[in-house]
């Protein structure tokens, strides 16, 4: 009986230390290989931490640019993306990131940005998603290989100059209904202060809406808000690091 529980027991400790190795090899020894190789061709970036990298600092400072008011100005970057742009100024035009223990190598190389994207080895393989993400953004987007391929074969005649051509009554139709709101709003006083973000966002759902199924953004003014809703969601746990299984803990959202 001693003989079994002992056997038991090596068996139970040899699968806890390989689980161990394996997290530590995850969350530190792969990403300072990881750091170490990139060193050697150049490539620097902020110093890698312990389980987030560096998403506390970019979810920080994108919180600090969205509190303050925009400037009046086309310096869209530094409120948009805060963290990558100050890392530009410090790292250069090509530095690593990490969202977790993942690095990312951010190239702002115009050349080298058209080799990747004209690629065609499978040398430059797509990010890997948080999985939450991938409800809401499946597609060509996060495609590879044949199932890229595929996918794009099919949504290719849509973007056709012809069939273009055809939507152009249905963007007409939705930017004079726009431009008459806003004209609605100016019958009463000279002059007045109007927010257009939210009409450019019911401007973007109406021509596709239109385009796409035939009907006005009004008519399915519901399912747009819970889609909006959905990727407000999607967008808060992209922010985070994903542990498999753990989505089904907030049972709420």
């Amino acid at each position: 009986m001693e003989v079994v529980q002992l056997g038991l027991l090596v068996v139970f400790s040899v699968i806890v230390a390989s689980w161990a190795f394996k997290m530590v090899n995850w969350i530190w020894l792969k990403p300072m290989r990881m750091k170490k190789y990139l060193k050697k061709q150049g490539i620097g970036g902020p110093s890698y931490k312990l389980f987030d990298g560096n998403l506390k600092e970019i979810v920080k400072m994108k919180i600090e640019a969205t509190s303050k008011p925009m400037e009046l100005s086309h310096r869209i970057v530094p409120r948009l993306l805060p963290f990558q742009y100050q890392a530009v100024q410090t790292y250069g035009k090509m530095f690593v990131s990490w969202i977790g223990p993942i690095p990312r190598v951010n190239i702002m190389e115009p050349e080298m940005i058209r080799d990747i994207l004209s690629n065609k080895f499978g040398h430059f393989a797509k990010v890997r998603v948080n999985p939450l993400v991938g409800m809401l953004a499946k597609g060509v987007v996060s495609y590879q290989g044949e199932k890229w391929v595929k996918h794009r074969r099919i949504i290719n005649p849509a973007f056709h100059q012809e069939k273009l051509k055809l939507m152009l009554p249905a963007f007409y139709a939705c930017c004079s209904e726009l431009v008459e709101k806003w004209e609605k709003l100016l019958l009463s006083k000279e002059s007045c202060e109007v927010d257009v973000w939210p009409y450019l966002q019911n401007l973007t759902a109406d021509v596709i809406s239109r385009t796409a199924f035939g009907s006005s953004y009004e008519e399915g003014r519901r399912i747009f808000e819970l889609q909006t809703e959905q990727a407000m969601l999607v967008m808060e746990a992209s922010r985070s690091i994903y542990i498999p299984g753990f989505r089904f803990a907030d049972l709420v959202k």
